[in-house]
């Protein structure tokens, strides 16, 4: 079997703040195999655009800081060990991102054009004509419309979802191996989010290139992801196949996630069920598992010991203290289908 193409390993994350350290993220591990759809899902603040950024060495040092941990892509290249101007060839090269506000992300003062060429003329020597074609090409693969006009145009005389694409197109450039898609939909209406999960699928298929999906839209999860990782309070709570974390999750997190999620062939009426309480201040931590205060399964080990993760099945683990073989038994909400109020 062919070595995973990202194995990130207890990372930790921090961020050194006026009234102390933030821990961001907190130990976690993971890995992405070649061609494959990994999610991300958690509430905000879970650390996973921290995550994220940290792939691509987007956090800014200082404050950030990476405590511990390891970073290795492709096997061979150490992503924590790298320079600046070392970095700078992975972006973009190997590495792709798509923000999360497609308003904010491109650059006022350039033409659209200029900022998709920008990358094919530093990692792969194009001309300046060359890259504008190049350009070209890419807005017609990620749906554009009159490409040819608007490779001139300003980001201010696009839509949100122009944009969005034109994003799409920036990261997709130079045939990255690896593509980061940090909440892609957040400022788009209803319709354009379908547009453009429809657009990543597409190309995922097309181009086989790994994708780390982060999102907090369980819908899309099920649409595009072939394993997910549930996040909370800087740590990876469970992670599984698809089936595993939608018809077969062991974690109460999760549970709350799948029962706030709406569904159209649920007969219950009234309010969106919602988890109670707040995540916890992560400038100091809890002692135990930082869900106790919220989880209404909680045990007196919950609040003195961090659970370590119990293994479900060779594809599926859970950090809670509720798989130990010792723990009071308690039913699982039904799958996705029928999660109950837990």
């Amino acid at each position: 079997m062919s070595a995973p193409l990202l194995k990130v390993n207890d990372l930790q994350v921090s961020f050194k703040m006026f009234a102390g350290e933030v821990q961001a993220v907190r130990g976690i591990s993971f890995t992405l195999n070649k061609g494959e759809v990994l999610a991300i899902v958690g509430e905000s603040g879970s650390g996973k655009s921290v995550t994220a950024q940290t792939i691509m060495r987007l956090t800014p040092s200082p404050p950030s800081y990476i405590k511990a941990g390891s970073i290795l892509f492709d096997g061979k290249t150490e992503v924590t060990k790298l320079t600046e101007k070392q970095m700078q060839k992975v972006r973009g090269e190997e590495m792709g991102m798509i923000f999360q506000d497609p308003m904010t992300s491109l650059n006022p003062t350039m033409t659209i054009g200029k900022q998709i060429a920008e990358g094919l003329r530093k990692h792969q020597g194009l001309g300046k004509s060359e890259a504008l074609e190049r350009a070209v090409e890419l807005l017609k693969l990620v749906g554009m419309s009159n490409p040819e006009e608007r490779i001139g145009q300003y980001p201010h005389e696009l839509s949100g979802g122009m944009r969005q694409r034109v994003m799409i197109a920036i990261s997709l450039a130079c045939n990255p191996r690896l593509l980061i898609a940090d909440e892609p939909t957040t400022a788009l209406d209803v319709t354009i989010q379908a547009q453009i999960m429809d657009l990543l699928r597409d190309i995922q298929q097309k181009t086989g290139t790994a994708i780390i999906l982060i999102t907090h839209d369980l819908g899309v999860v099920a649409e595009m992801a072939q394993r997910v990782l549930v996040m909370y309070a800087g740590k990876v709570v469970e992670q599984g196949e698809l089936n595993d974390i939608f018809y077969h999750s062991r974690h109460p997190y999760t549970w709350g996630l799948l029962s706030s999620t709406p569904r159209l062939d649920s007969d219950r009426s009234g309010e969106l069920y919602s988890i109670p309480g707040t995540p916890p201040d992560l400038y100091a931590p809890p002692k135990g598992c930082a869900f106790a205060a919220r989880c209404p399964h909680a045990m007196k080990i919950c609040r003195e010991r961090d659970p370590e993760h119990f293994s479900i099945s060779d594809t599926h683990s859970s950090a809670c203290w509720l798989n130990h073989p010792d723990a009071p038994k308690v039913t699982p909400p039904m799958a996705a289908g029928g999660v109950s109020h837990v």
